[in-house]
């Protein structure tokens, strides 16, 4: 678990808030659009900063009293502001005037949920919202889990949209392919997202219809955005229930650096609280990060990360052929992730993007058979975009990845396996948004990717309008086509599959006004060329299909009450499939026809604390009960779960601290996933099961999280940073 080390980087968020003046704003044309590249500083001094592609900027000054801000963008009139700089956080919005090349007051919204600073999108997560939403325990895929669309699955904790299986949602990272994006595990025992939610400014969570930029994806696109410089030098320690961590953050005038490592061992907190494994080596981890930032011009920012993971765990494990009795199984697991990116303006009309990343993750496998697998890759991806005249905006660009899978399986009975394949993706994409008025924009794109590991070509279509119905609401309409190339497991005895298929059509209504957010989308999927295998691998085919049809509703209020903001969402799933193994068509074990979550966060001032609550219920999910007519005919249990958490923002022994506490399923309710059967019938003429539970009824955690040379002052923080 990397928990801490999620925590750490709370102390980025808050702490800014406690020394000088911090300001943190969005430049916005006149029409609401938000402004990227536009200069934000303060005349006679080395203090500011440039807004980013979501319009953002954040910094901070020593200066105080009265001083006049200025504000400066290609194609819009020079913004002058008198501030009164006292300390403490302030807040701007600052509008230019636009000249005729700005963009409209339409969004593109269908499909997609977006934290940005623009308002008229459905600001959704942020990244306290991640680490503040109680069932989460400040897990990316945990939050998103809240969100219309998708479907809980606590046996592998991997994020399911609409009727998708887990490897059909792709984790894009500043526009660059995350291969691994979750923590190693063993099936059944649920793994969490590798990445801090601190890391970005940006959380697109697409359920459908996604921009041409991206591919590879039959069903959800999570598009996050990294931040830009660090808002200043600090240092965070962390102590927790699971291990402990340390951070130092270094701030130059145009630069920043932050080296991380962190190190958690459950064995204590597994000796405190029961599981239902028997465990031998309990899972410990120990990785660290680099975080370097390079502001190269005014507008122009080079980023560096690195991350390095290497975990372990021992347990008894059920048989897979006889559950009932168990096996020991060891699991190690090293990972490796970087990723470079560089944006700036060319020639005051070209926004260039540039980056590259590599993955390199093995998992080892050791029980009564020995797994050794390998996964690498290495990929490039440049963009361009600019705005043609007052009504048209192209983007296109290329993106080339190579990839390695290598396993090699080793059984005293069944022998020596070996399976090495290669892949050489290439894959190209143009889109143009187009504004027909400032009521009605369109966005049509093309994408085409190359497989030689397939030896085959895709072109996918795709396009989507948004209309203005009145002040602040619109409706949105998307569809597409979307490919994807089998997963590396299935290619295992032969390539020779096609691309898999899904077709996306997505119709929704959204309003978002004076603090309150509702959107309703309903959506059709279709699956084509699905991978069907058989006893025989080599007679495995394309031949599979499905469909995924429902209805997502979305309302956040944060306006209603007092220091309190709360969302309901709501998704209702029709599927079925034919595919793998099935028989036929049916809803796969990872559906559920119903899913509801309530999130609630209040703020309590005069105590210094930040108190979360989650509910979530899911309806039954279906299983394959061998000892019955039919298939995948059994039902587990309805889920519920009720989690909560608290933090409490104090000063010790001078330095900022924060005192966080969340439990997860605090009602102790009985959480089935599924079942597992046997392969061969017992004395009785029945197949022997097992019920797949949680390790344990509730997850327990506490951190203390120290902030070197920072001071608490609950004037200098306001609801919005809670």
């Amino acid at each position: 678990m990397r928990t801490g080390f999620l925590f750490l980087a709370l102390f980025g968020l808050v702490a800014p808030a406690l020394a000088q003046t911090s300001l943190h704003g969005v430049v916005l044309s006149t029409g609401g659009d938000t402004l990227v590249g536009a200069n934000v500083w303060l005349p006679g001094t080395y203090d500011g900063a440039t807004s980013d592609p979501n319009g953002r900027f954040a910094f901070q000054t020593d200066t105080a009293g009265a001083r006049m801000l200025l504000v400066t963008c290609i194609g819009y009139d020079t913004f002058r502001q008198e501030l009164q700089l006292a300390g403490g956080l302030l807040r701007l919005e600052l509008r230019l005037h636009e000249n005729a090349s700005a963009l409209q007051e339409v969004v593109i919204s269908a499909g997609s949920f977006e934290a940005a600073s623009d308002r008229r999108r459905a600001v959704v997560l942020t990244p306290l919202d991640i680490a503040l939403t109680a069932s989460a325990t400040a897990d990316i895929a945990g939050a998103i889990a809240t969100l219309p669309g998708t479907t809980r699955n606590g046996e592998s904790g991997q994020i399911l949209v609409r009727g998708g299986a887990a490897y059909e949602t792709r984790t894009f990272i500043d526009g660059l392919y995350v291969q691994n994006p979750y923590n190693s595990t063993v099936p059944n025992v649920p793994a969490r997202n590798r990445f801090s939610p601190f890391l970005f400014k940006g959380t697109q969570f697409s359920t459908g219809g996604y921009s041409a930029e991206y591919g590879q994806a039959l069903s959800s696109a999570l598009i996050l955005n990294t931040e830009d410089l660090a808002p200043q030098t600090t240092t965070g320690l962390s102590l927790m229930s699971v291990g402990l961590g340390l951070a130092h953050t270094k701030r130059w005038e145009r630069r920043s650096l932050a080296v991380s490592g962190t190190y958690t061992n459950l064995s204590p907190y597994f000796a405190l609280v029961p599981q239902t494994i028997q465990w031998m080596d309990a899972p410990q981890s120990a990785g660290g990060e680099l975080i370097f930032r390079q502001q190269t011009s005014e507008a122009g920012i080079l980023k560096v990360y690195a991350s390095f993971n290497r975990s372990w765990m021992e347990m008894q494990y059920p048989d897979p052929f006889r559950p009932q009795e168990t096996l020991p199984l060891r699991l190690e697991a090293d990972n490796v992730y970087t990723n470079v990116s560089y944006r700036d303006i060319l020639n005051g009309k070209w926004i260039l993007f540039a980056g590259g990343a590599y993955t390199f993750n093995r998992d080892q496998v050791a029980s009564g058979f020995g797994n050794d697998q390998e996964q690498q890759s290495g990929q490039m991806r440049v963009a361009l975009t600019r705005p043609l005249g007052e009504k048209i905006k192209v983007k296109f660009g290329t993106e080339y990845l190579q990839g390695r899978f290598n396993e090699t399986y080793r059984d005293g009975a069944a022998g020596h396996y070996h399976t090495l394949r290669k892949e050489r993706y290439t894959a190209g994409f143009a889109e143009t948004d187009l504004f027909f008025s400032r009521k009605w924009v369109a966005r049509a794109g093309l994408r085409t990717e190359y497989s030689a590991l397939l030896g085959r070509a895709n072109l996918a279509p795709r396009v989507s309008a948004a209309y203005v119905l009145g002040k602040n609401e619109q409706v949105a309409f998307a569809a597409g086509q979307f490919y994807q190339t089998p997963e590396y497991q299935l290619l295992r005895s032969t390539t020779d599959f096609s691309f898999e298929q899904a077709t996306h059509y997505m119709l929704n209504y959204q309003r978002i006004r004076d603090g309150f957010t509702f959107r309703i989308e309903g959506y059709y999927k279709e699956y084509d060329h699905l991978v069907k295998t058989a006893a025989d691998a080599s007679q495995a085919n394309n031949r599979g299909n499905g469909f995924a049809r429902g209805l997502d509703v979305f309302f956040r209020d944060q306006r209603t009450f007092r220091n309190v903001d709360y969302w309901v969402s709501y998704a209702f799933l029709d599927t079925k499939r034919d595919y793998r193994d099935f028989p036929g068509a049916a809803i796969p074990v990872f559906a559920a026809t119903h899913n509801v979550s309530v999130v609630y966060k209040q703020w309590f001032p005069k105590h210094n604390t930040a108190f979360g609550a989650t509910f979530a219920f899911q309806s039954p999910r279906p299983y394959h009960n061998p000892n019955r007519p039919g298939f995948n005919q059994g039902r587990t249990p309805a889920y519920n779960d009720l989690s909560v958490n608290a933090s409490y923002l104090t000063n010790l022994w001078g330095h900022f601290t924060i005192l966080y506490v969340s439990a997860t399923n605090i009602f102790g309710f009985k959480q089935v996933y599924g079942y597992q059967y046997g392969e061969a019938p017992d004395a009785t003429g029945l197949f022997p099961s097992r019920t797949i539970t949680p390790p344990a009824k509730r997850f327990l955690f506490i951190g203390l999280f120290i902030n070197f040379g920072q001071r608490y002052r609950a004037d200098a923080v306001t609801t919005e940073d809670i």
